[in-house]
């Protein structure tokens, strides 16, 4: 009995700890409506619900936000249907309350195509107070990113990336504790 219980606690907390897996039925191909020839090979403009655009440009180094020098970039490739990515954006939302004007989060789904009106909802419901964007260049910029990071096509969500002018700072798969989220933000901020 008491084997049984232990077993079943182990799949229960390696589930919940292990990311949602992308595979092809999860994670579509890249469906670009731009025409490639009217942007920039490396630049990725997305659209929030708002219609703002942010411009993420890939450099050497890896990605960086247009006017958002010296701030720390966190880049949260999701989807709604996933049960870890959904526990992250509690951590998310708390660290951009904490770091307010030096931390920027920009969310991209993986799912597409998605309504706005479905990610207002879904921010709506989770109390996302960070940028979540639905643009047909999320796609292209998320395979960008997974090819930089050599972790394959099919990889699990949550999927956090973060940088600072530039420069990587770490990645993390799968659901991850606020406070090594927080401890990469401090570093990189020089705290």
């Amino acid at each position: 009995m008491r084997k049984t219980t232990i077993l079943s606690s182990f799949l229960v907390m390696s589930l919940f700890l292990s990311g949602c897996n992308s595979d092809k039925k999860q994670l579509q191909e890249i469906k670009t409506i731009v025409p490639e020839q009217t942007i920039p090979k490396n630049e990725y403009p997305l659209k929030n619900l708002d219609g703002k655009t942010y411009n993420i440009k890939k450099v050497d180094t890896g990605f960086t936000l247009e006017n958002a020098k010296g701030k720390v970039i966190i880049l949260d490739i999701y989807a709604t249907w996933c049960p870890p990515c959904r526990i992250a954006t509690k951590h998310l939302s708390s660290l951009k309350s904490k770091y307010k004007d030096n931390l920027v989060i920009i969310g991209l789904t993986v799912e597409d195509p998605i309504s706005n009106e479905k990610l207002k909802d879904f921010k709506k419901q989770y109390n996302i107070n960070y940028t979540l964007v639905n643009s047909n260049q999320n796609q292209k910029l998320i395979k960008a990113i997974a090819n930089s990071l050599d972790v394959g096509k099919n990889f699990p969500i949550p999927f956090i990336v973060i940088y600072k002018d530039g420069k990587l700072i770490n990645n993390y798969v799968g659901s991850v504790e606020e406070e090594f989220i927080e401890s990469d933000i401090k570093r990189a901020l020089g705290r």
